[in-house]
């Protein structure tokens, strides 16, 4: 009975453990992190941060930061669920919180006419603008819409593209 117990020690060890270490290596588990691509908004490309996020009810939300054109130029966030989920009467603040501090971004979404007149009411748009002029670090925040998700964590990487759109 030992000897086949330490032959198994030994065939594992030898054989099974370096070729699991080296698929390790070659599988690398991707790293979840928002990305600054080219997207099309509003009948135009724009380099926009894009991620979905869980809310603590489960429910997934697309957030798209990105300059907008419509608006000067001012760094807009683009908050997207399925449609029907975003039934709200506008303007509605979006609640920002980080430790302390806290925030209310001012509701944009009447301004563009393409949001303003979809009948799916699938997304909604906020200024992003004063929250990225008042943070200096990236931090996680909580997002809050009445109504709609009361609480939507935003980890710091995703911040941190936020930051480089300004």
């Amino acid at each position: 009975m030992k000897k086949i117990t330490k032959l198994n020690k030994n065939i594992f060890l030898k054989g099974i453990l370096p070729l699991l270490l080296l698929l390790s290596f070659v599988f690398k588990p991707i790293k979840a992190y928002a990305e600054v691509t080219e997207t099309e908004i509003n009948g135009e490309l724009i380099n926009a941060s894009s991620e979905f996020l869980r809310d603590l009810d489960f429910e997934t939300w697309q957030l798209v930061a990105y300059k907008s054109p419509l608006f000067e130029d001012k760094l807009i966030l683009r908050v997207i669920g399925y449609p029907g989920n975003l039934r709200i009467d506008h303007p509605t603040g979006l609640n920002v919180e980080s430790g302390r501090k806290e925030w209310i971004l001012d509701d944009k979404t009447l301004l563009n006419a393409a949001l303003a007149n979809d009948g799916r009411q699938a997304a909604a748009e906020f200024d992003l603008d004063t929250l990225i002029q008042n943070i200096d670090k990236n931090r996680p925040l909580r997002l809050s819409l009445s109504g709609v998700f009361s609480e939507l964590p935003v980890p710091p990487f995703v911040v941190k593209e936020w930051r480089s759109l300004s």
